[in-house]
Formats: C-alpha cells, structure tokens, sequence
C-alpha cells in the first residue's frame, strides 16, 4: 500500500505517521470526495462527504461563476503527473487550486480519505482534515442524499408532479391533457401503424415489411441493421423483406421500427453529460440486454422477447422529453450529472427539478397508448423491488443495466445485485454472467448498430 511520492508529500507536513488501512466494505469514518471544476475564470476544487449531491447550481450562485467539471481527458493527465490511475484524493496541495470545503465537513468528528488505486483509506481527526484544508475557503453547496425523497413507487403521483415541476420552470399554460401541456409531437403516423399491427392477430409479415417500406429512412436502417456483423447474416441482405424473414424476424423488427419511430419524434439534445453514452447507445445496450435475460429466463415465467426488447429501447425516452421540455434546465442537469456519477439520476432530477425521467417518460407513454408492459417497464426500472403486474419488465431492465455497468458500460451508478433478483427472474448468476461477458465483448458491433439509429 505505498502511495506515490507526491501524495506522501502532500500528506507528511500534516500527518506525520501515515497509518494506511486496507479499503473495505466495513464501515468508516465519513469518507470524503474531491471534484475539479473550471470555467472562464479558472480551474477550482471542491470538498465534499462522497455520498453527498454536490449542488453545483448553488455553488455558482454562491460564486457567480459558470462551473463545470474538468474534462476527463485533463484529469487523466492530472492524475497521471500524479502517478495516479483512477481517483483523485482529497488533498488540496496536489493540484495547488483553490479550493473550497463543504461547511458539513467540518461538522464531522473524523475523515476518511480514500486511496483507490492502491485499496487504502486514511482516517483522520475533523481536526487534522481542517489544518490539511485551512487555506480553503468554506461553503454550503453539497445535500445529503438522505434528504432527496425521489418517487420510486408511487405513479398515481406522477401527474401531479410533472405539473408542479412545468410550473415552477417553464412558462406553459396547464391545460388538461398532459401532451398539450408537454406541447409535444403526436404519436408518430408510423408508430400507429405499428400498434395496429401488434394488436392485429392476423398481421403477418408482408402488413410489417409494408410499413417499415413506407418509411424509407426507417427501411433503409432496417436493412443496415440485419446487415450489421452482429448478425452475421449469411449473404447479403437486400431488402426489408430479406431482413425480416432471414436474419431478424417479425417480432423484433416490429419492435426496432417502433423503437426508431418514437426516438426520431423528438430532438436529440445538443448538450450531453460528458462520460455518460449517448442516447441510442444506451437504447441499444439495454435492448441487447433486455433480450438476454428474457431469453434466459424459465419459459414458463419468460416475458414476450419483443416486448423486453421495446422496453429496453424505449427505457431512456423521458431523457429527450427533459431536453425538450426544460432546454435551460437540462443544461444544468448535465453539469451535475457530470460531478455526481456516484448518484443515480433519477436523485439529481428529483432535486433539480421535481420529477424524473422515468416518471415523465412514462407518462408520455401513456398518453400515446404504448402497451402496459413498456409504461410500467419504463417507470419502475429504478427500483428492483416493485411488484405488481408486469414486473418482469422493469426488473430485468435494473439488472441488465447493473450487468453492464459492472462490465464497464457507463450507464450510470452501480449498485449491488442481491442473489434475490436472480432468484425472482429464475435465472442461474453463473450462466447470466457467462452471456453477459459475450455480449459486451461484442462492444465494437453494438456501438456500430447505435451508430445506424442515428443516421
């Protein structure tokens, strides 16, 4: 557990016995985390308890300032000159920045400062912690998690809280019905035709190849799609018809069309969070993983493979309403997604704004008559531990995404998978982690099939 020279030095002038203990999941003394942000006037760093939201909407307030986390490629090279790999501890006089500490920190007794790349933590006293930091100057920017109440249960609220959350921050009239007061598009022509299809007991291929022709943008992607190496389709694929009945198969190209035609009617943001993917890779990913699982799964308790697959392209659609519905805001969003990665974002919209994603997209859904399996999919994914009808759905969205963030997919906070959810959805951990390990070693493929959906 040596830590390279320049944090040892750092350290020494304040603590002269370092005593280092092995990191582990037993309990420690508040442990602290350190954030670089910078804007036109500057490069700062900021101190807080790493559980904590960080609220960087405060803190320019507070500075009137225009912060924004240093990107990843300049803290790589911080890290670097550091002989650092993964984390930046908490030490001001590494980067020599100014520096400002959360006035809740120097509330607490002791401090933990973590060492991730060599499994260390130090413990000190509030004291030593406050001579270590006694040029930074002090301020209230970070939240307690424990205070940000989101709603993971209770979708008869949702309603209400979506139009709390347009009047505190857009200038719309509240009319009755929830898309003319999301002004948003009608359900795409498409989109319908493919509902009348999925309801249709007798549409066969043909009704679908029809449909997906009628559209030549989504045509020409379908074909692109079957043409993809993930496929490997035997031959070359040379028309919707080809695509449907030799590589992909009515259900999912059902389900990719509707996939298509509801992310197309709305924008993509401009202004992303940066390490977070973007949207149709996430579609993709979750799709791919949705279809895994559900396929995996007893088949007596399996959910219908087009619709584990719909609700996995679909999971992320309350992310381009946000957009369009609050553009100055999504803004702001962005920026603390980007400086609490440790949180879940459904946390972060709550406090910012009032609602989720989840609950917004959701509700869209809703209003645009998509099936029950894909709005309730949609609005419980966040929470593993929802029961009611369709709960396959949701469920196998939370794990899919865990699985995939454990294999370094960025697609937001890890949390734990306790052995019950494998148990829940029948699944073996061993050979679900044996599919999974495949699946993302076929990253290139599915980063090139996200890549179509955007053409």
């Amino acid at each position: 557990m040596e830590l390279p020279v320049a944090v040892r030095q750092a350290l020494e002038k304040f603590v002269p016995e370092l005593k280092l203990r092995e990191t582990s999941n037993t309990e420690m003394d508040e442990p602290l985390r350190m954030v670089l942000l910078e804007d036109g006037l500057g490069q700062i760093q900021a101190i807080c308890r790493k559980d904590d939201l960080l609220d960087l909407a405060a803190l320019n307030k507070d500075l009137g300032r225009d912060l924004a986390l240093v990107s990843r490629k300049q803290q790589a090279r911080i890290r670097e000159r550091l002989g650092l790999r993964r984390e930046l501890p908490p030490i001001p006089s590494l980067t020599g920045w100014p520096t400002l500490v959360d006035s809740a920190v120097d509330r607490l007794g002791r401090v933990t400062l973590l060492f991730v790349d060599q499994n260390a933590r130090l413990e000190l006293t509030g004291e030593h912690f406050r001579q270590l930091t006694d040029n930074a100057r002090r301020l209230s920017f970070a939240v307690s998690v424990a205070s940000v109440s989101v709603n993971l249960s209770q979708p008869e609220k949702d309603r209400e809280q979506l139009h709390s959350a347009l009047k505190r921050f857009t200038s719309l009239r509240i009319q009755q019905r929830l898309d003319d007061t999301l002004e948003l598009p009608p359900l795409p022509e498409t989109a319908q035709r493919i509902i009348h299809l999925r309801v249709n007991p007798n549409a066969v291929m043909g009704d679908l190849v029809d449909v997906v022709e009628s559209d030549p943008s989504l045509a020409a992607q379908v074909v692109s799609w079957a043409s993809s190496s993930f496929y490997a389709a035997a031959g070359q694929v040379r028309s919707v018809h080809d695509a449907v009945s030799r590589v992909l198969g009515f259900d999912l190209v059902m389900n990719l069309a509707m996939g298509l035609a509801l992310g197309r009617a709305l924008k993509q943001p401009t202004d992303q969070p940066e390490g977070y993917l973007g949207y149709w890779q996430q579609a993709i990913w979750q799709a791919q993983s949705a279809g895994v699982l559900a396929s995996m799964m007893p088949r007596a308790e399996r959910p219908a493979f087009g619709l584990a697959y719909l609700a996995g392209l679909l999971h992320n659609f309350g992310y381009l309403v946000l957009a369009q519905v609050f553009p100055p805001h999504f803004k702001l969003a962005c920026r603390c997604w980007e400086v609490n990665p440790h949180l879940d974002t459904s946390v972060i919209e709550h406090y910012l704004l009032g609602v989720t994603r989840e609950q917004i997209g959701a509700q869209l859904m809703s209003n645009w008559g998509m099936p029950d399996e894909i709005n309730v999919a949609i609005r419980h994914q966040k929470n593993p531990d929802y029961q009611g009808e369709f709960e396959v759905y949701p469920r196998i969205l939370w794990l899919g995404r865990q699985l995939l963030i454990a294999r370094g997919v960025p697609l937001g906070a890890a949390e734990e998978v306790p052995d019950s959810i494998y148990q829940a959805l029948g699944l073996d951990r061993a050979k679900v982690d044996e599919q999974f390990d495949e699946l993302v070693s076929n990253r290139q493929a599915i980063m090139a099939m996200a890549g179509m959906m955007n053409s």
